[in-house]
């Protein structure tokens, strides 16, 4: 219920002041297993899909947003936690793939999940190199993946501001992909590099398409922290 509340009221606030248009909310399954795979431009991507996906939506959100001390802490907790943020730690090997395990979990249980296949956000605005998550994720629960391109948030929140601007910004929903149905090498399961890479280079193909981003061809690396 609060989730319900939350998101009705977030979302209206959101449609008067920024308008976003939304394109192929049809392409999204009205129920089972769905991955959301969206390019990442700003923090407000992770609460824009939630806001106008026609149904629930999860993701992965970083373990600090549910940890801060206080009452700010437990007003963000609540928040994430109700707009669908599964907390995750960053970093090591061991804990992204704990995260897989994560999403895999929600996923398999008939949800959609939404994931940034470039790892992290773009600072330059650029479309980055698939991570082979998404191939696994998509191979491994057999869920369709609706690629997803959001345009203008980059201009909402910039890097290093904290009060967000008045910008028109866009979601589009892609076709959905059948990971299975792809051109690769090999069998069509999780397990095969193949595979996870064909499926991830297809999705920020389609991702592109959606955006008309310069394609880096790089990883995009998450800066060190100091």
């Amino acid at each position: 219920m609060f989730y319900v509340v939350v998101k009705a009221l977030v979302t209206r606030v959101t449609l008067m002041i920024w308008r976003p248009r939304v394109e192929g909310r049809e392409n999204i399954p009205a129920r089972g297993p769905v991955i959301l795979a969206s390019n990442h431009l700003s923090f407000v991507d992770s609460l824009l899909i939630p806001m106008v996906a026609p149904r629930r939506v999860s993701f992965l959100a970083k373990a600090e947003y549910f940890e801060t001390p206080g009452v700010k802490g437990r007003l963000m907790k609540a928040f994430f936690t109700a707009i669908g943020a599964i907390a995750v730690r960053r970093g090591e090997h061991r804990a992204a793939q704990d995260s897989l395990d994560q999403a895999l979990a929600v996923i398999s249980s008939g949800s959609a999940f939404a994931i940034y296949p470039e790892g992290t956000r773009s600072l330059d605005g650029r479309l980055y190199r698939g991570r082979v998550g998404v191939g696994w994720l998509a191979l491994k629960s057999g869920a369709p993946v609706v690629p997803v391109g959001i345009v203008g948030t980059r201009e909402v929140l910039p890097v290093g501001a904290k009060v967000p601007k008045i910008v028109r910004v866009s979601v589009r929903f892609g076709d959905p992909i059948d990971a299975a149905k792809l051109n690769f090498v090999g069998e069509a399961v999780a397990e095969n590099p193949k595979a996870r890479r064909a499926v991830a280079d297809e999705v920020v193909a389609q991702i592109q398409k959606l955006t008309g981003q310069e394609y880096a061809g790089v990883y995009n690396e998450r800066p060190a922290e100091v």
